[in-house]
């Protein structure tokens, strides 16, 4: 099999991966505004499609940290994105049916990890760009969430203690229309870059792009229009997870937990850390919940969510390196 039909393989397997990322992560964008009331399914999902294929051209920050800083691009091959795809879409649908609101931004980096830990060991990975740029803002970007969901939930509280309800209610579900619009901009922002990250990996391994180089148009556009058409397809397992599982949400908490999830995320594709939107948005809710009342969190649903998390980036890693020994050992029968 030639090269070239091997890296159209590889980047139609990647766009396969862009489109389950938007269905797996339709929920962080509406599953707040629909469990409030803001806004209708359809038409949350819909503008949430519109502004998440717009927020992919903003930026190329975190595409770039993906092609270059998590691993070694001399080791990679079209066969190990491949198998790294392989990997992190595994996941994506094993978690989905779960109900989990896992990181398809963590699965893709993972299966990436792990099939180039298999083809040239551990010398691929580049220790201080996985750490730096993917597991340290990993815990420190959801914890900031909750902080800022909680502080503004107890400001906006103590604002509106004395206004009639039905008026706070309703406000707050307008504003939720601005806040929903502008985390499904940042989601734009950060994920869909991870798969213009690994295209243009794909591209360079393959000798038709020159290393480093920045993600060409089309690259941009197609992973756009795949994130955006998986938004439309939804994501209802997790929707009904993120919007009522952890926290009976008001319109204030749903306010708060957007604006603090849009935040955090824009400043981290601004730095080019290819961030978990899930672990943000969810770590918002939490700490919209936990302001109110402690008891008002489902600490167990929360807790199921953080073990999904936590097991991410390994289980990711670890279909990934079988996907490419699959690979090899079909390779080595082919040739004989």
């Amino acid at each position: 099999m030639s090269s070239d039909v091997i890296l159209v393989i590889v980047v139609g397997t990647a766009l396969a991966f862009d489109f389950t990322n938007g269905f797996h992560d339709t929920a962080n964008v509406v599953a707040t505004s629909i469990s409030t009331g803001a806004a209708r399914p359809q038409v949350a999902i819909g503008v949430a499609s519109l502004l998440n294929f717009l927020g992919a051209f903003i930026s190329i920050s975190v595409a770039a940290t993906i092609a270059s800083d998590v691993v070694n691009a001399d080791v990679i091959t079209p066969m190990v994105v491949f198998a790294g795809l392989i990997g992190a879409i595994a996941w994506n649908l094993i978690t989905w049916w779960l109900g989990l609101p896992s990181s398809s931004s963590h699965a893709l980096i993972g299966g990436v990890v792990g099939s180039a830990v298999a083809a040239a060991g551990f010398d691929a990975v580049i220790a201080e760009g996985l750490v730096g740029k993917v597991l340290i803002p990993a815990l420190i970007a959801p914890t900031l969430a909750f902080l800022v969901a909680g502080l503004s939930i107890a400001l906006i509280y103590r604002v509106v203690a004395h206004q009639r309800p039905g008026m706070v209610t309703r406000g707050f579900r307008y504003g939720q229309v601005i806040s929903g619009g502008l985390l499904a901009l940042a989601h734009g922002t950060n994920d869909a870059q991870k798969t213009m990250g690994i295209i243009t990996l794909a591209l360079i391994a393959n000798h038709n792009l020159a290393p480093n180089a920045d993600p060409p148009l089309w690259v941009i556009a197609a992973s756009a229009m795949a994130i955006a058409l998986g938004t439309y397809s939804g994501g209802w397992r997790i929707i009904k997870t993120t919007g009522t599982r952890i926290i009976k949400m008001d319109a204030a908490q749903g306010f708060s937990s957007q604006g603090a999830g849009a935040a955090v995320i824009l400043a981290s594709t601004h730095f080019g850390f290819p961030l978990s939107t899930t672990h943000v948005i969810n770590g918002g809710v939490m700490g919209a919940g936990a302001a109110k009342r402690v008891s008002a969190v489902r600490w167990g649903v929360a807790g199921n969510i953080v073990v999904a998390w936590v097991l991410t980036l390994p289980a990711a890693a670890a279909i990934g390196a079988l996907a490419y020994g699959e690979i090899g050992r079909a390779s080595c029968r082919e040739r004989v």
